[in-house]
């Protein structure tokens, strides 16, 4: 009889380990994620974009940039950042002008990785293209486009074309590289101190130049002005001068007679006492 009951309450007795098995299975899982959950999650920040590199799929993935964001990854699977948007390079070098003269030149480069090539970008160049592809390029455009110019042309008359000029060589070099170029703009040129003391002697002379030019220029056209004002009142009084005659004179005597004699002021009219026969006017009676 008790072995009867003992076996009754073996058989309904609870298990532990089925009761708490689910409980340990999700506490694992729990523990798993916090573990790998910076493997299996990406946050890509403003202004930045994603490429994946696939452990067991074929490496970079070359076609899809990812977007900024929250992304899931495969744990063994990560993800490289990169900055899109524009950035800029400054570079400070020295380079000889085509006389052989040494010059020194500050420029700014602004720069981007194209959006849809960052997984070649990556592969091909990785993450340190700026010094990899973007300073050499610079440096080399700057000294062949620097080499063509006298230190004359590169100080004042050619500053722009020589901008426009290395910008133009930069991009070439950079054809091919998945970066895209913006500008070129050149922040300072140092000449030697002599060079720049002649240089700036010959512009102020040429500045002086120009201006006595201006001047001569502007006392000419006034003199010409002054000459055809006078000849054109000379023509005037040849015209009126040719136009008047006695009986004009006479006509306009007797009109101012008229106007004289309807005036309420009293006059002393004497007529035909002067030569051209019309009225002599004395003066008014008071």
């Amino acid at each position: 009889m008790e072995y009867t009951q003992q076996s009754n309450y073996q058989q309904n007795k609870p298990s532990n380990g089925k009761k708490y098995g689910p409980i340990i299975l999700i506490g694992a899982l729990v523990l798993l994620l916090i573990i790998f959950w910076s493997r299996i999650t990406v946050t890509i920040p403003a202004g930045h974009g994603g490429v994946l590199y696939r452990l067991f799929g074929g490496g970079i993935d070359t076609s899809k940039t990812f977007e900024e964001g929250f992304h899931f990854i495969a744990p063994w699977n990560s993800m490289t950042l990169y900055e899109t948007r524009q950035q800029v390079a400054d570079e400070e070098m020295s380079a000889l002008s085509s006389n052989g003269l040494e010059i020194k030149i500050e420029f700014s480069t602004w720069y981007q990785p194209k959006w849809q090539e960052l997984g070649y970008l990556h592969a091909t160049i990785g993450t340190q293209y700026l010094t990899r592809a973007v300073y050499p390029a610079m440096r080399s455009a700057a000294r062949s486009v620097l080499g063509r110019y006298t230190p004359e042309q590169i100080y004042s008359t050619k500053r722009d074309a020589i901008q426009e000029e290395i910008f133009i060589e930069t991009k070439n070099l950079l054809e091919g590289k998945h970066i895209q170029l913006n500008q070129v703009l050149i922040r300072s040129v140092t000449l030697p101190p002599t060079i720049k003391s002649a240089i700036e002697s010959k512009l102020k002379q040429e500045q002086e130049a120009l201006e006595y030019e201006f001047k001569l220029e502007k006392a000419s056209q006034e003199a010409e002005r002054q000459r055809v004002e006078a000849e054109g009142k000379a023509r005037a009084n040849n015209i009126v001068s040719a136009s008047i005659n006695d009986k004009i004179l006479r006509e306009k005597g007797i009109d101012a007679t008229l106007k004289l004699a309807e005036s309420p002021n009293t006059k002393i009219v004497i007529v035909g006492n002067s030569k051209d026969g019309m009225p002599l006017i004395l003066g008014d009676i008071k």
